[in-house]
């Protein structure tokens, strides 16, 4: 007898569970017509409202994409202002050396006492006038006297031009330490130049210091080219001066002997 009260009591409670739960599934006006109606409607409507969600869903989703892909745009942009702003960023500071104080003390060492140097702006009248022509010994041919302070002026010239010549040469090869570094720290900024514009002004000055050695090269052999043709002018002065001499000589007029006092005994 107590096991049958148990079952019992058991189909009992599920019985009015299933009462409840059919009782909370239906709506107030459940028995009738268009209560039944309006169950089916609400059940329709909840199906609306899930596509809806779904709907939302795939929107949202879609934003987030959009969002994602400006944001990598964003990063794209602020990476190229970034490559921009190091491409254009200057170097913090140039190195030019010492060019226009070497090429100053060339141009003067060059131009010192009696020498002639590729410097002078009146080189052509300082040779006329030092080394005289081969017409002007014909018509004044220098006496002994003037001709000592002539050939002075010579030997002064030649010495002094070709004294001032090696000082030049040597002047530059005295430079070559300082050049090389200079050129030392043009290379390394070469090398570690990390935009297109610092590197274009590395090559800008390293094109300048190129530009600075071939004018000091000019200038030794402006110098030494000065040098040879002074030397030369000298050397054809000279031959034009005993050309002279010996036209001089040869064309001057014989004049007869006169003849001697006749030796007679006096008593």
């Amino acid at each position: 007898m107590p096991h049958r009260c148990s079952t019992s009591t058991n189909r009992r409670a599920g019985l009015l569970a299933a009462a409840a739960f059919i009782a909370a599934a239906r709506p107030v006006q459940a028995g009738t017509a268009t209560g039944a109606a309006t169950e089916w409607t609400q059940l329709l409507n909840n199906g609306e409202l899930v596509s809806l969600v779904g709907q939302s869903g795939e929107q949202i989703q879609n934003q987030l994409t959009q969002i994602s892909q400006l944001a990598q745009q964003i990063e794209t942009q602020l990476n190229i202002y970034r490559n921009l702003l190091q491409n254009t960023a200057a170097l913090p500071s140039h190195i030019w050396g010492e060019v226009e104080s070497d090429l100053n003390q060339l141009r003067s060492i060059v131009d010192q006492a009696q020498s002639i140097s590729f410097s002078m702006a009146n080189a052509d009248d300082v040779l006329q006038q030092r080394f005289q022509s081969y017409a002007n010994f014909k018509t004044n041919l220098p006496k002994a006297a003037s001709f000592s302070t002539t050939y002075q002026t010579w030997s002064d010239t030649n010495r002094d031009t070709i004294a001032s010549t090696l000082k030049a040469a040597s002047l530059t090869t005295d430079q070559f330490d300082r050049e090389e570094s200079t050129m030392s720290s043009l290379r390394s900024m070469s090398e570690t130049a990390d935009g297109q514009m610092k590197a274009l002004q590395v090559g800008h000055q390293i094109a300048a210091q190129q530009v600075a050695q071939m004018q000091k090269l000019r200038g030794l052999v402006s110098q030494q080219m000065t040098m040879m043709g002074t030397w030369l002018q000298t050397e054809q002065t000279d031959k034009d001066l005993a050309q002279a001499r010996r036209e001089k000589f040869f064309n001057a007029e014989v004049k007869s002997i006169p003849e001697g006092q006749k030796m007679e005994p006096r008593w």
